[in-house]
């Protein structure tokens, strides 16, 4: 398996552990101080449950996207990639931005390896 290979592959499968993260805020667990700016403690009201099911979709759609770029399923344009490359350094940024410092601690170092994963799939392959 190729470096990019096994890159994508890592990338789609921590995109699918933040999407269970997702739903465990759906579910109410109260998680709401390290996600979405940290302005909730404990569960998250309807709008940032909605937000998190929204999130999911966009996890899934930049895991395929960097799974293709890789030349693994499910076989999407190029630019695909480089959107999902986009995204993830503008979820980064976000992360470590966010005023909340219990935010900031968690996601910032996640996504940045993400970032990391991402970049090097759509850059060199």
């Amino acid at each position: 398996m190729s470096l990019t290979t096994s890159l994508a592959v890592g990338y789609a499968i921590a995109c699918l552990g933040v999407v269970g993260f997702q739903i465990a805020l759906i579910a109410g667990a109260p998680w709401g101080r390290i996600t979405q700016g940290g302005k909730h403690q404990g569960a998250l009201p309807l709008s940032g449950r909605v937000a998190a099911f929204a999130s999911i979709f966009i996890l899934a759609a930049m895991a395929c996207s960097i799974l293709s770029a890789a030349g693994i399923w499910p076989n999407w344009p190029r630019w695909t990639g480089w959107v999902a490359l986009g995204v993830q350094v503008l979820v980064t940024l976000v992360n470590w931005i966010t005023p909340s410092k219990p935010e900031r601690m968690l996601w910032g170092p996640v996504e940045s390896v993400l970032l990391a994963m991402a970049a090097v799939v759509v850059l060199v392959t």
